[in-house]
């Protein structure tokens, strides 16, 4: 077993599995990482896809969302003793080339002698390469950075970012029950580990362009959605470490 387990929540993305899974299994990155895939139960062949490379999966029975199925591989993460979890979406925008990159970053002590707790992957950020994205991610990600900035005094540029990496000591705080958010955890989580004292940075990655399957936030409707619990979702978070009851 290796120190680092990479999650990777999959829900009907039978379309990109191949070739991502073809990349994740190249030696240079098994050598350092092992892969967990949490098939959310997929209505096509994603779990079939998955069981056919040397990974380890889950699947679960009902769809339980995007959080919940990272949460499972933290708990997945803790109970088998690993040291560091790097997340990241099955449909293929997160490069793999960023794993070993944020890895360095997440066991690398900073002129402080400090490791970080969280790495973000971030588009914004000097040396990353993105793909163009629409007004309204535009805008929310700078509503959500401005928020960030204005509770906690951090800059985060890309505050939805789903690539992350994590140290023992912030999976672990995520495993357990109401530490995370089981549909939308964005910004508000980034907000209350900082709140909460949890030591978060931003490096450079590189993000590709959805080629086949459709996002969970897909639609107009949906983003809406999404602008309108997000703001909610980090009052509600504010408010619990504020008084205590996050801990």
């Amino acid at each position: 077993m290796n120190k680092l387990l990479i999650i990777v929540p999959a829900f009907n993305e039978e379309e990109n599995m191949t070739s991502l899974f073809d990349k994740l299994c190249q030696p240079e990155i098994r050598s350092f990482a092992d892969i967990l895939v949490i098939n959310d139960a997929s209505k096509d062949q994603t779990g079939i896809i998955a069981k056919s490379y040397d990974v380890f999966l889950v699947t679960h029975v009902f769809n339980l969302g995007y959080g919940s199925a990272l949460q499972v591989g933290y708990k997945y993460a803790v109970r088998r003793g690993y040291d560091y979890v790097i997340q990241l979406d099955a449909d293929g925008q997160h490069s793999t080339s960023n794993i070993a990159h944020i890895y360095q970053c997440l066991t690398t002590p900073n002129a402080d002698g400090n490791t970080p707790d969280i790495v973000i992957g971030s588009r914004f950020v000097e040396g990353s390469q993105s793909f163009k994205i629409s007004g309204i991610k535009k805008f929310s990600i700078g509503l959500f950075s401005w928020l960030i900035k204005r509770i906690t005094g951090k800059v985060i540029t890309d505050p939805t970012s789903g690539l992350q990496g994590l140290n023992r000591k912030a999976f672990t705080y995520y495993s357990m029950f109401g530490n995370f958010d089981y549909f939308y955890p964005d910004a508000n989580m980034i907000i209350q580990m900082l709140l909460l004292g949890y030591r978060i940075e931003e490096t450079a990655s590189i993000m590709h362009e959805r080629t086949a399957g459709v996002s969970m936030h897909t639609g107009l409707l949906k983003q809406m959605i999404y602008m309108m619990i997000m703001p909610l979702s980090i009052w509600t978070v504010v408010i619990r470490v504020k008084k205590g009851l996050q801990k």
